[in-house]
C-alpha cells in the first residue's frame, strides 16, 4: 500500500507536469479515449500547438510519465489520449492536501 509520502511524490510529479502552459494546451486537445476518428499523433499535436515534433514528444513524455496521458500504436500511428481517472485522482489528492 502506498504511503502518504509516496502519494505526495506522485501528486507533486503530476502538478509539475501540469504546471506548463504547453502541456496544458496538449491536454486540452487530446481526446479522453483512443479513437481512430479523433487521432492525436505527435505530428497532429505539434501542428496544432505550433511546436516541433521533438519538443512536442518531450512534453508528451512528461505527461505520460506523470500518468496523465497514455498512448498506443493504433490506426498506423502512435496515438495519445488523456487518462481521466488519473486526472480525477490528482484533483482528489490535491483537495486532500488542501483540506
Amino acid at each position: 500500500m502506498p504511503t502518504p509520502e509516496t502519494d505526495l511524490d506522485a501528486l507533486a510529479k503530476q502538478l509539475w507536469a501540469l504546471g506548463d502552459p504547453v502541456r496544458l494546451q496538449i491536454l486540452k486537445i487530446l481526446p479522453s479515449e483512443p479513437s481512430c476518428e479523433i487521432t492525436c499523433n505527435v505530428s497532429k499535436i505539434a501542428e496544432r500547438i505550433g511546436l516541433s515534433q521533438p519538443a512536442t514528444s518531450h512534453h508528451l513524455r512528461i505527461l505520460r510519465q506523470a500518468g496523465l496521458i497514455t498512448n498506443e500504436k493504433k490506426c498506423r500511428d502512435m496515438i495519445y489520449w488523456v487518462q481521466l481517472d488519473a486526472a480525477d485522482q490528482a484533483m482528489a489528492s490535491l483537495r486532500g492536501v488542501l483540506s
